[in-house]
């Protein structure tokens, strides 16, 4: 029998936040006919309007207003909840949180994209466990849950049969995840392929890239010096060095660069040197000692640091899984 992927929608609900991870579960059916069949439910009847002002039309679960689905008699494998703008809302009504409860118990696993971890954790689920959301609102729902082992820095995190993603595009990583644990490395990436995903992400992954982590200086010369570090990440990027290049003492180019950007100098460095290095080692197959000179890091040694440290990963796990298919 196929696996029923049941997904929870809400009134203001994001989109792609069911329309990724449902995509997933429908192209590794039509690649390994009979693995999945997937489903969209609402607790009130009509069509529900996303928040981009698209309405889906959802079924009605079973029990809900007297009413229920032609899925009814199978059982849920896997339920979904999303996450959006109106996840306030759905928190605000007990329907979401008891039903939720009811699903997940009977379940084989239960799972979350973005925001939809509040409605998790209303439920209960989240107790004890670890879990993520998306970064910028990790800190409400740690404050709001306390229970709640938050990590705000991956893409997605598995405690037992409940799985957490952080924001919007982070819930295809975690269908792919999801359909890997079910059928294999094979078929996750096959669908990864087909739906032209450039890379598919580790759960431990972080959330930022170092451009997008890193805010934009209003000044002229930390501007030149972060394009510098981003093409030039085998050079000499130490604090006396940076400092030369921008023309400031070593203890002003720490302190404005700080003000300016949200990390010290170093750290940006680093940051950028792992991202240059992710990139070697999805894209080439460059011995890892020679993807360490390249990046920066100068030995593999203190490249496996900073993987363990921020990828979560070790380089060579890293290119096991991620080396772009052919090379």
């Amino acid at each position: 029998m196929p696996r029923l992927i049941t997904f929870l929608v809400f009134p203001d609900f994001q989109i792609l936040d069911l329309t990724g991870p449902l995509e997933v579960f429908s192209q590794a059916d039509r690649e390994r006919p009979g693995s999945y069949k997937v489903r969209t439910v609402a607790l009130d009847p009509g069509p529900v309007i996303a928040s981009c002002g698209l309405p889906i039309v959802a079924a009605l679960p079973e029990g809900v207003n007297g009413e229920g689905s032609e899925d009814d008699d199978a059982t849920t494998d896997t339920l979904v909840v999303v996450g959006g703008r109106g996840t306030p809302g759905a928190l605000r009504d007990p329907r979401y949180s008891q039903w939720i409860a009811r699903a997940s118990a009977t379940a084989r696993r239960t799972a979350s994209v973005c925001s939809g971890a509040f409605l998790l954790a209303e439920a209960g689920l989240l107790d004890g466990r670890r879990a993520t959301t998306h970064w910028n609102a990790c800190g409400r729902l740690a404050a709001r849950y306390p229970a709640v082992q938050v990590d705000p820095e991956p893409i997605f995190v598995r405690d037992g049969p409940v799985w957490t993603s952080a924001g919007v595009t982070a819930g295809i990583d975690l269908a792919l995840a999801l359909v890997e644990a079910d059928h294999g490395a094979e078929l996750s990436r096959t669908v990864a392929r087909q739906l032209v995903v450039f890379v598919q992400r580790p759960g431990g992954q972080t959330q930022f890239s170092a451009q997008l982590a890193a805010q934009r200086p209003s000044r002229e010369p930390l501007r030149r010096l972060q394009s510098f570090i981003a093409e030039h990440p085998d050079a000499d990027l130490s604090v006396p060095a940076l400092a030369t290049l921008a023309g400031m003492s070593e203890r002003h180019l720490t302190r404005v660069f700080r003000e300016q950007t949200g990390s010290s100098p170093a750290a940006h460095v680093e940051a950028v040197r792992v991202e240059t290095a992710r990139r070697l080692l999805e894209t080439t197959t460059d011995s890892l000692d020679r993807v360490a000179r390249a990046s920066g890091f100068g030995t593999t040694a203190t490249m496996h640091r900073a993987f363990r440290r921020t990828v979560r990963v070790t380089p060579g796990e890293y290119r096991a899984r991620f080396l772009s298919p052919g090379r």
